[in-house]
């Protein structure tokens, strides 16, 4: 046990972003639930992906672009702790920082958005998707999204989206898009589940490593700091996304290339995982499922990371 100051000012880093603030509010929530003597003081960061947001992200060096200067206010010292949507952390460590905590997960599926005018009725992710017109415009920049649209619906045409959720859905409701997609966790967040016309979900589309997941980065020699964030971390959500992380480390394939993984628990202990990857246009796909033990996390990523390079991963991620 660490001792700690019981009347210390935790600093959390964040991007400024309304989804981010939101993160950051809720992990301050969480530490003052188990640490009510702590006060937390938010230190807001401007990135690289926030302020370039006319360039496409899959051009703009992937990894880190909105990380990097949050992961920095902690190395040098202007906060405590960093909090990051997990799906865009890169996989390899940061020198000085530790991934010490993983809160709950909350949905980690894509959401198909129709413009407010449209209703659903009822119909599934699936079906509204297969329905648009010919050639309809979907607004999204995510490369895993879509390759995986377009190996169900090879017409589609693809627009980049970028900017808060608002500004997404104020664009597709002025008739820009016949349709956007938004991870669901990040409508649920902001209260804007009403807006999900449709889950998709595999064997369609699977989502983003560590997508619905927060993670939250600390100094690695701050032994205090990790004491406290130790009291907030799920142990069983940590295990699934060290699995999702190892396969997207292991084929260095980065957090915007087309590939999509699934975990889910199993009985006794053990835990499932799926992947697959993609070509960029969608037109090849290469797919696999392990099942390991909770404990051996790491092990069962690297398995399917090793059968999907089997398959052909490296040849579609290059192509």
């Amino acid at each position: 046990m660490v001792a700690w100051n019981p009347n210390r000012v935790l600093r959390i880093a964040t991007r400024t972003s309304t989804l981010a603030m939101w993160q950051a509010r809720h992990v301050a929530s969480l530490i003052t639930a188990a640490y009510s003597n702590v006060r937390i003081e938010l230190v807001e960061v401007s990135t690289q992906g926030d302020r370039d947001r006319a360039t496409a992200l899959s051009t703009m060096g992937g990894q880190g672009v909105f990380t990097r200067e949050v992961q920095a206010a902690v190395l040098d010292e202007r906060a405590d702790l960093a909090v990051h949507s997990l799906k865009d952390l890169p996989t390899d460590n940061t020198p000085g920082l530790k991934l010490a905590a993983v809160p709950r997960r909350a949905s980690m599926f894509d959401a198909l958005i129709l413009p407010a005018t449209q209703k659903a009725d009822g119909q599934s992710g699936r079906e509204l998707l297969l329905a648009l017109p010919k050639g309809a415009k979907i607004g999204t920049g995510s490369l895993r999204r879509r390759a995986q649209l377009s190996h169900l619906r090879p017409d589609l045409q693809f627009v980049e989206n970028r900017g808060n959720i608002d500004t997404r859905l104020k664009k597709l409701d002025d008739g820009q898009f016949a349709a956007i997609v938004l991870a669901e966790a990040g409508l649920s967040r902001l209260g804007l589940e009403e807006r999900i016309s449709g889950r998709l979900q595999p064997p369609d589309v699977f989502p983003a490593v560590g997508q619905g997941a927060i993670g939250i980065e600390c100094r690695s020699k701050d032994l205090e700091t990790q004491q406290i964030l130790n009291s907030i971390t799920a142990p069983d959500v940590m295990a699934t996304v060290t699995a999702e992380r190892a396969v997207l480390s292991d084929l260095r394939a980065g957090c915007h290339a087309p590939l999509g993984v699934m975990s889910q628990f199993l009985p006794n202990g053990r835990m499932q995982l799926e992947a697959v990857v993609l070509s960029a246009d969608g037109q090849e796909r290469v797919a696999t499922s392990a099942v390991g033990t909770v404990s051996s996390a790491p092990m069962l990523g690297l398995t399917v990371a090793m059968t999907l390079k089997c398959l052909g991963a490296y040849r579609l991620l290059c192509k």
